[in-house]
């Protein structure tokens, strides 16, 4: 073989990959280190801010944290002069609970709890309502716990399992609640009654699912207004293994009875008990504080700088917990880790800005509030753009990047690449190039698509993105065995490989704000190609 040619080819070779590289990019990449993740993370993810819980103490001491940053950098507050974004937020709260069984008073926590997501308007009161005991409540597959039953104005009392053993079971126990409520509520019960062998014993864990009548976090939403007002109510109550004996024993049984004749005979076993059933909760609405955090660097080009780029990250967590010896959630990886890299980013493309080398499209640098309850913040922020949508050309969305997962033990230079294709093949060239050129780690797309039972693609905020059709990256490391639990702490993030996952998305997003086009949106929500 021709000596002369192998090294020519291997000359031009390393010149055409050398002129891939920005040197300009490289040069303001070199704050993106293991130190300065190191000095974000161990703030965000310190005890003092208490897992970063939407509404609570730590959450406003991260955003002021957050907000100072990108003060100090003297990035563009883009909210009307300020960097808070207010995310409309509430909570639907019970500040009274009562249930009486024939003129006696239950405890509750102990004999029973309303759930607060059941109760709509300012509450509700019945009184001496029977009691129609139900089996399960299953009504499919020929089997009816409610055949030849009027349920109107009854108080509908049925078996609940045992605890769910996964996720995947809590959430088909959850879809099933819903169709035996929605059921109940066409034929104009009264109430759910659901007998709950958990409430046996008074716990800390009892009192901390229930956080004293708190209702979940609700996005006050036109979408949601519309939805209250149209609501069929139906209320369900939690009872106690004791307190739904108080209640059979006046039709002569007992749960523990019921449960064998159930599984022995295969039969419904339904009744009415009579009994005066008395119940009544009070419902208030408790507005909670909450603010997306934006920073805004205008791009250097006349002709692109109303098109942006928006890189996310959630600053909020999980916040505390009532058991155990250590009770704070600190959200180190998920996601102190995004969160650090935001602020690392907006950082080094201040720095080129400041040189005279700054991006010729716009940046907005956010972290959202609310995400562990439900990608709020960036729903909000989706509906309520401070620029428009349609000029937003890409969300970059970090999410988990400073740990391994089990998977790659022994190859930890990884990170995980969702949403990159399923709008814009340009996009997904685009990163795919950005890393080969400058990062070159392993892009594992084993989630990258719309059937993973994970649902990853569907469980962070840049979805709230990409379902307005913008392309979407998320960087994300995978789950572990401290993810959503105490043990999520600074020790055991791996500061170099979250400084390199970081250095990924900052040449990808150098690429996109500089690049001649945007990514182009060339295929449709379910991944076929767009004509």
């Amino acid at each position: 073989m021709n000596k002369h040619f192998i090294y020519t080819s291997l000359v031009l070779f390393l010149g055409l990959n050398a002129c891939a590289q920005d040197k300009t990019a490289i040069k303001f990449s070199k704050t993106i280190t293991k130190e300065n993740a190191y000095k974000h993370l161990s703030v965000l993810a310190s005890d003092e801010y208490e897992g970063r819980e939407t509404g609570k103490k730590g959450a406003f001491m991260a955003a002021e944290y957050i907000k100072n940053h990108f003060k100090a950098l003297g990035l563009k507050a883009p909210v009307n002069g300020s960097y808070y974004q207010p995310v409309d937020l509430a909570t639907n709260n019970l500040v009274q609970s009562i249930v009486t069984i024939n003129g006696e008073a239950k405890e509750l926590l102990k004999d029973f709890i309303i759930t607060p997501g059941s109760v709509s308007g300012e509450g509700f009161t019945f009184n001496n309502k029977p009691v129609l005991f139900a089996g399960y409540g299953v009504n499919k597959d020929g089997y009816n716990d409610f055949a030849g039953q009027d349920l109107k104005d009854k108080v509908v009392m049925i078996l609940g399992g045992a605890a769910p053993a996964d996720r995947n079971e809590m959430r088909q126990r959850m879809l099933a609640q819903r169709e035996q409520v929605k059921f109940l509520a066409d034929n104009q019960a009264a109430a759910l009654v659901i007998v709950d062998p958990s409430l046996d014993t008074y716990t800390e864990q009892t009192k901390e699912r229930y956080h004293n009548g708190e209702g979940r976090l609700v996005m006050k939403t036109a979408s949601y207004l519309k939805e209250q007002a149209n609501a069929k109510s139906l209320p369900v109550i939690t009872v106690s293994t004791k307190t739904a004996n108080e209640i059979l024993k006046e039709g002569g049984s007992t749960v523990a009875a019921l449960e064998k004749l159930l599984k022995e005979t295969k039969k419904p076993a339904t009744k009415v008990i009579d009994v005066a059933f008395c119940a009544s909760a009070v419902r208030k609405e408790v507005p909670i504080r909450a603010e997306n955090v934006l920073g805004f660097l205008e791009g250097s080009d006349p002709k692109l700088k109303e098109e942006v780029l928006v890189i996310t990250a959630h600053y909020d967590h999980i916040g505390l917990t009532e058991s155990g010896e250590d009770k704070v959630n600190n959200g180190a990886d998920d996601d102190g880790s995004g969160t650090s890299a935001v602020l690392m980013l907006a950082e080094a493309f201040v720095k080129a800005k400041k040189a005279g080398k700054g991006p010729k499209r716009s940046i907005l640098f956010m972290t959202v509030i609310a995400e562990e309850k439900g990608l709020l913040g960036s729903e909000w922020y989706s509906e309520n753009p401070i620029f428009p949508l349609k000029n937003t050309v890409t969300n970059l969305n970090i999410d988990m990047i400073g740990r391994v997962d089990a998977d790659h033990a022994n190859n930890p230079d990884y990170i995980y690449i969702i949403g990159s294709d399923m709008l814009s093949s340009d996009l997904n060239k685009l990163g795919i190039k950005a890393n080969d050129d400058y990062v070159k780690m392993d892009l594992d797309m084993r989630y990258n698509n719309r059937t993973d039972p994970n649902r990853f693609y569907y469980r962070s905020d840049h979805y709230n993105f990409a379902k307005h059709d913008i392309p979407v990256i998320f960087y994300f490391n995978g789950v572990h065995p401290e993810y959503h639990a105490p043990g999520d702490e600074i020790e055991l993030i791996d500061f170099p490989m979250m400084a390199r996952r970081a250095q990924l998305v900052y040449f990808t997003a150098w690429e996109i704000a500089n690049a001649a086009k945007r990514p182009v949106v060339d295929k449709n929500e379910d991944g076929t190609p767009r004509k």
